[in-house]
């Protein structure tokens, strides 16, 4: 049973991954051109986190492997006010037809000039709009600097993560 990890290109999601397994930044990465998986283990649990690519052409991937999953993380770049509403059609559409799958949406790069702050994205993904019995989680996070210990925000994504799955499993 995987977390899949999904979100428009550009996200941050496989830099947000590889903080998650290492607790080491590494920005800049090569854009996922199809899946990536990584197993991240915690003392009390094992997480296998599949990421498919967001990119138009990957995106009708999306929906084939949520029935499988037990959570869903789904990554916004917090700056990209211009794809915000593409993002919010994206998880509204993936999360309509199942309404007790947890979400995690990480509002990624508030490090970054002009990011909107947290209530500005949970107004802009309208999730009060998703009023029901799901578990639903919104975190700023943001990829420090090259070589750093991830942020504190990372941590506590990581950890509310492994908590889902533990309640889920």
């Amino acid at each position: 049973r995987q977390i899949l990890v999904l979100g428009l290109d550009g996200a941050g999601k496989t830099s947000v991954l590889h903080s998650l397994a290492t607790n080491q930044v590494k920005r800049s990465m090569a854009p996922t051109e199809g899946f990536n998986a990584i197993c991240i283990n915690t003392e009390e649990t094992q997480m296998e986190f599949l990421e498919i690519g967001g990119s138009e052409s990957l995106r009708s991937y999306w929906k084939m492997y949520l029935p499988k999953v037990l959570l869903l993380v789904f990554v916004v770049d917090s700056a990209d006010h211009t794809r915000l509403p593409v993002a919010k059609q994206l998880l509204h559409q993936l999360i309509q037809n199942n309404s007790t799958l947890p979400v995690v949406v990480l509002a990624n790069k508030q490090d970054v000039k002009g990011a909107y702050c947290i209530t500005d994205i949970h107004d802009a993904l309208a999730l009060s709009d998703i009023g029901d019995e799901r578990k639903m989680f919104l975190i700023g996070t943001h990829v420090a600097e090259d070589g750093s210990e991830i942020s504190s925000s990372m941590k506590d994504a990581k950890e509310l993560i492994a908590q889902l799955v533990l309640e889920t499993q």
